[in-house]
């Protein structure tokens, strides 16, 4: 049935999917670090709580609609919002252009993966271990679908992933006496390995190593300058990185 659709089809599809998934993922990543219930629901304004319309649900159009405002308060709509939207259709897309078929599905959802995992690590510096573990499962499915790299490569990168930065974590903590890495980034890039393979790992971390290094330049030309104790969410860059190792791979 797949290689009877057209191609213009698979970026439609996972793009219109991808801004759905893309609010999905924006509630999540505001819900869930704060305690809140991440149950799917009728969603509700931030400012006066009022259960919102269907109309007022409808992923971008909405937001454009109202102005970014909240129709009965006119609270401010949070821009994360908006663009967790439009990178989740951005996901979609570029999946279903460069993959058309079961590839572009596989790799779109991963992707949106990605996207929640690295949207929560960036608002809270924390990757859930069920997400990483749903990203793993995916990739490991994805393989056994015949999405490429084949399944012993996925194998080595997971386990290589998660031991290159377990490794890195545990002798920043030996020899600085501080955490230096979260408990989670190694079973991120465990999970990333499995997706892409062991051969993508070293591009993965340069890019989002650089990726790192940009934003430390950008602060410091903005007048802020970095210190020691500074957070990077390591997690959103390997996120990024290794959806962008995909898209020109696939």
């Amino acid at each position: 049935m797949a290689a009877a659709l057209p191609p213009s089809f698979w970026p439609i599809l996972l793009g219109i999917l991808g801004a759905v998934f893309g609010s999905v993922i924006a509630t999540l990543a505001i819900r869930w670090p704060e305690g809140r219930s991440i149950a799917i629901g009728r969603s509700a304004c931030d400012g006066c709580g009022r259960t919102l319309r269907v109309t007022e649900l409808v992923p971008l159009l909405s937001f454009v609609a109202l102005r970014g405002r909240c129709g009965s308060c006119g609270a401010r709509i949070a821009l994360a919002h908006v663009v967790t939207e439009l990178l989740g259709a951005a996901i979609g897309i570029v999946a279903g252009l460069v993959a058309p078929g079961f590839n572009g599905v596989a790799g779109a959802v991963c992707g949106w993966l990605l996207l929640a995992l690295g949207a929560i690590d960036l608002a809270a510096f924390w990757l859930p271990d069920r997400l990483t573990l749903t990203l793993a499962v995916a990739a490991l499915v994805g393989g056994l679908g015949g999405a490429g790299p084949g399944m012993t490569d996925r194998l080595i990168g997971g386990a290589g992933g998660f031991a290159t930065l377990w490794l890195v974590a545990t002798l920043y903590r030996q020899v600085r006496g501080r955490t230096g890495l979260g408990g989670g980034d190694p079973k991120l890039f465990g999970a990333i390995g499995l997706w892409l393979g062991w051969r993508a790992l070293p591009v993965v971390l340069l890019i989002a190593s650089l990726a790192g290094l940009a934003v430390v330049l950008a602060m410091a030309v903005a007048g802020r300058r970095p210190t020691a104790t500074d957070r990077l969410p390591l997690g959103t860059l390997l996120a990024g990185a290794a959806f962008l190792c995909w898209a020109l791979s696939a």
